[in-house]
């Protein structure tokens, strides 16, 4: 698993980083001025955010994560996206996979 973060103070800590580590995380850092390389994990955030948070009221902490969990699940697996040819993210990068083997 990959993890994109940008170089801010709290993605940089020790702490952050040997929690990163721990979980067998690569991790990828945007350079310094590369305002646009984080523009794919916005876009995620802002449709889990109108699609799932804004309509829900959760009443405990693991209802929030399963409820994130699953949005998360539906995004990458199951909703086609128009700028990947009504594809989904899975099926974009299981071919990319294939390919490069």
């Amino acid at each position: 698993m990959i993890g994109n973060r940008d170089q801010g103070s709290h993605f940089t800590s020790q702490g952050y980083l040997g929690r990163v580590q721990a979980a067998n995380v690569q991790l990828s850092m945007d350079g310094k001025g590369r305002a646009l390389d984080n523009v794919f994990t916005e876009r995620l955030w802002r449709t889990i955010k109108d699609e799932e948070v804004y309509l829900k009221e959760y009443a405990t902490p693991r209802q929030a994560r399963h409820g994130l969990s699953g949005s998360i699940q539906f995004y990458h697996q199951e909703r086609p996206h128009q700028a990947l040819q009504s594809q989904t993210p899975a099926e974009v990068y299981s071919m990319k996979e294939g390919s490069s083997t």
